[in-house]
């Protein structure tokens, strides 16, 4: 029988244990594409939490309700309804970050992040749980963009958030705020959080959890319903 959650692990598991960017490598599109600076890679990350908070409180209210044979196309229905609607509450307020993001924004709808925890989580658990899933999720998702994009407009602008960060002399290294520069400062982040994983494991902490969210590989998972292990017994 799995333990009791909290809300409060399901926002660490998001943020660090199954973070989505750095540890489960999900929604690769937006991450790569809209990290140009730190203000879209923030503006992303707040517009995906919102909609995925929302969807799973929705699909977990609703789960016993949604026939099982037409769920998928259900969850995308909740989804892309948030979806539409925070496009137009970023096109009416904020209609220079919705420029900014353009078609990444509708694109929403496909992460993989959202329909995943919609299918692994939300459609099986209470919905205060499956809310605070999301928020912990959206927020793991938020902070990885926002890094990368602080770290792209750092090197490639020499600013973060629009502010002056470096000397006058520095010349900006703009191959950092053009694609290739994603796929490295993500290749770079990721393998710091690989080398905090490894100092852990030399101090003798488990930090085993960190890679998949539990100690199988979700690539040869065979629970298709989620993280369901049971704890061992005894």
């Amino acid at each position: 029988m799995n333990k009791k959650e909290s809300a409060g692990e399901r926002l660490l598991n998001g943020i660090i244990v199954e973070n989505p960017t750095f540890v489960l490598t999900l929604g690769m599109c937006p991450t790569l594409a809209v990290t140009t600076s730190a203000v879209n890679g923030l503006g992303m990350g707040l517009t995906t939490m919102a909609v995925l908070a929302l969807s799973n409180l929705i699909i977990s209210l609703l789960r016993n309700i949604i026939p099982d044979k037409v769920r998928i196309p259900a969850f995308i229905v909740i989804i892309a309804s948030f979806v539409t609607i925070m496009q137009l509450l970023l096109e009416g307020f904020l209609p220079s970050l919705y420029e900014s993001l353009g078609i990444y924004i509708p694109l929403i709808v496909v992460n993989c992040i959202i329909l995943g925890r919609a299918e692994a989580y939300a459609s099986k658990r209470p919905a205060l749980l499956s809310l605070f899933d999301g928020i912990g999720m959206g927020l793991g998702f938020s902070l990885a963009l926002t890094c990368i994009g602080a770290v792209r407009e750092l090197l490639g602008a020499g600013e973060i958030f629009g502010v002056r960060i470096m000397p006058q002399s520095f010349v900006p290294i703009s191959i950092f705020v053009m694609a290739p520069g994603a796929f490295f400062v993500l290749a770079a982040l990721t393998a710091g959080m690989n080398a905090v994983k490894k100092a852990g494991e030399k101090r003798g902490r488990d930090m085993s959890r960190i890679r998949t969210g539990c100690d199988l590989d979700c690539s040869h998972c065979g629970q298709s319903a989620g993280c369901t292990k049971p704890e061992k017994e005894g």
